[in-house]
């Protein structure tokens, strides 16, 4: 199905500018204070003083400590680009590149050495003002099971079609998994399937529950194995696309694709998998997912789980800030930290954590395959009605997330878990 038109305008979410004069939450006529711009301005100054990029001015000005071949950010309309960043920085500084207010010949490598300082580019005694500066995230937003459709359908709803545009051919949506030497990024991708697998113990005559269908490569792999499959998903193109590659695999007898909620599961598996599902459950909610892990694996049972990660001590600070990233690309997401994790487990389940896999770099450049390849096939994409907008929208959101995983702000882990017979 072709995206709605308010995908197709750049957004997913309106644009309209609202009635607070001091949140630039608007592309068009951001409406900030002049005290607030101008404090915006002096912290930037102060944030890229000592990074390792260039930032050029109009007339000429430079600021950063970059050199000649450093990446180079150039601001296009200063007076704007400061009004959004001092109506809501978290924000705004993503919906300036949208706009067009700056722009840079290399994102990705621009954004990592911002990723890498991200706790200190605010000076400590500005941070305590937080609480009155940064949104919050919406309550309309939150995870229930009604709400949770609602978030995965303005992402992953957005047109099949996107998503072929720049994923490989498994259409696989998460970070894959580099052989030594090797750059093949399908490979890779069923590699990092294998690996989640084998973690789960999957093999012929398993009965396995996915939890986050995607487009239906893991139940592939799986069933190909000679497991039983049931997966749930909760976005309906997904459903419709993946039933239809299952079906070409010939293994529909072997899988069974449910439009279904994770708290709606039900049965007892074997083993159970969820490869970035749960960067979508929300921090209420971790109990929830946790429990469910327990309840429906069969004692002796395996979960292979893949996870983002970030440092614990800025999930402590931001796990109720609304940023960009929630605005326009993952409504109501939340990452965990490891210990965020650990700690669920722990408290919530019989499960233990017995096996972990890094693949934090891996994801770098997982990320920068994807947005070469949408930036290369945006032709097609143009042709079929994203406008210009949406484009600056998806590449710096692929660059923002391979920045962060390239500085090692962001990982991904796999991890083993098992439940012991009682």
């Amino acid at each position: 199905m072709s995206a709605s038109p308010t995908h197709r305008s750049g957004t997913g979410v309106s644009t309209t500018p609202g009635g607070d004069p001091d949140r630039c939450s608007a592309l068009d006529a951001p409406r900030c204070s002049t005290a607030r711009a101008s404090a915006a301005r002096l912290v930037f100054r102060h944030a890229v003083r000592t990074l390792p990029v260039r930032v050029v001015l109009p007339g000429g000005e430079r600021l950063g400590a970059g050199g000649l071949g450093s990446p180079v950010m150039r601001i296009v309309r200063p007076a704007t680009f400061f009004r959004r960043l001092g109506a809501d920085a978290k924000i705004g500084f993503g919906e300036a590149y949208m706009a067009g207010d700056w722009t840079s010949n290399d994102p990705a490598a621009l954004l990592t050495p911002f990723a890498a300082r991200m706790a200190e580019l605010v000076p400590r005694p500005l941070q305590v003002f937080r609480r009155w500066v940064d949104a919050r995230q919406p309550a309309h937003e939150r995870n229930t099971v009604e709400g949770a459709r609602a978030n995965i359908h303005r992402h992953y709803d957005l047109s099949n079609d996107l998503f072929a545009a720049f994923l490989d051919e498994s259409m696989t949506y998460s970070s894959a998994w580099f052989a030594p030497g090797s750059d093949d990024l399908h490979a890779a991708q069923l590699r990092k399937i294998d690996g989640v697998l084998d973690l789960a113990g999957v093999r012929s005559g398993s009965h396995l529950l996915e939890i986050g269908t995607g487009w239906g490569a893991l139940a592939i792999r799986a069933a190909r194995r000679g497991a039983q499959v049931t997966t749930l998903t909760i976005s309906a193109e997904q459903k419709h696309l993946a039933e239809q590659r299952i079906a070409r695999a010939g293994l529909s007898g072997r899988v069974r694709v449910l439009l279904r909620d994770y708290r709606e599961a039900n049965g007892s598996y074997d083993a159970v998998v969820s490869v970035e599902m749960i960067e979508a459950v929300g921090a209420d909610y971790w109990p929830d997912y946790f429990k469910t892990l327990d309840r429906v694996l069969k004692p002796g049972g395996r979960i292979g789980l893949q996870a983002i990660t970030m440092p614990h001590d800025r999930l402590l600070a931001t796990r109720r800030a609304y940023t960009w990233i929630h605005k326009y690309i993952f409504p109501g997401g939340q990452l965990l930290s490891v210990p965020a994790i650990q700690d669920a487990v722990q408290r919530h389940t019989t499960l233990a954590v017995t096996e972990r896999r890094v693949l934090g770099p891996d994801y770098a450049r997982t990320l920068h395959h994807w947005r070469t390849r949408f930036l290369d096939n945006w032709p097609q994409l143009a042709t079929a009605g994203f406008d210009d907008t949406f484009r600056r929208m998806w590449e710096f959101y692929l660059a923002y997330c391979e920045a962060g995983f390239g500085s090692g702000y962001l990982n991904a882990i796999q991890f083993g878990l098992t439940k012991h017979h009682r």
